[in-house]
């Protein structure tokens, strides 16, 4: 018994230790994620209609903070029934650059890496290979426009950047609060 009570006080008191921690880490840095940097991308938080050029709608897309504003997550939902994705996107300080991991219904996934560019967030893709095995690379832009949509420009290389292949231009409107 003796044993079961000094073990029960020694977890108390590394809980009240962890929690004076904690407290005094928020205390020094109320919002750890609030420098110029990790805001850079809050241009594409908000409940989003993606339409193609042709103006044919391409998707919904819900994208929101989560962890305390840390991390942007998006939620895609296709117009064509079916097609569903979610993505993390964060600023990692210790690279310096902004990160997309990618995850979908149909068992893809993409990782991005960049930065900002001027106005835009240009993030890329590691060298992938496609179904017969050709290398190539992705490169996706995002653009604030000045009436408040963003424009979404996904391209492909194969070629090292010589030349680049549009495969999805969407362009995202925000949908009305009721």
């Amino acid at each position: 018994m003796k044993h079961e009570a000094m073990k029960i006080l020694f977890l108390t008191i590394i809980g009240a230790l962890t929690t004076i921690k904690a407290s005094a880490q928020t205390a020094a840095n109320p919002c750890p994620c609030c420098a110029a940097e990790f805001r850079q991308f809050d241009f594409w938080v908000g409940n989003w209609e993606t339409y193609q050029p042709d103006g044919k709608l391409a998707g919904r897309n819900l994208i929101v903070f989560v962890q305390d504003s840390c991390v942007i997550q998006e939620n895609w939902t296709s117009a064509a029934p079916g097609y569903t994705g979610t993505s993390y996107n964060f600023y990692n300080p210790q690279t310096g650059k902004w990160h997309q991991t990618w995850v979908d219904n149909q068992g893809g996934s993409l990782l991005l890496s960049g930065n900002l560019e001027k106005e835009n967030m240009v993030l890329w893709s590691d060298v992938m290979k496609d179904q017969k095995g050709t290398p190539y690379r992705n490169r996706i832009t995002w653009t604030p426009n000045a009436d408040g949509a963003v424009r979404q420009y996904w391209e492909i290389t194969k070629d090292d950047g010589k030349t680049w292949t549009g495969i999805f231009d969407g362009l995202y409107k925000k949908v009305p609060t009721k």
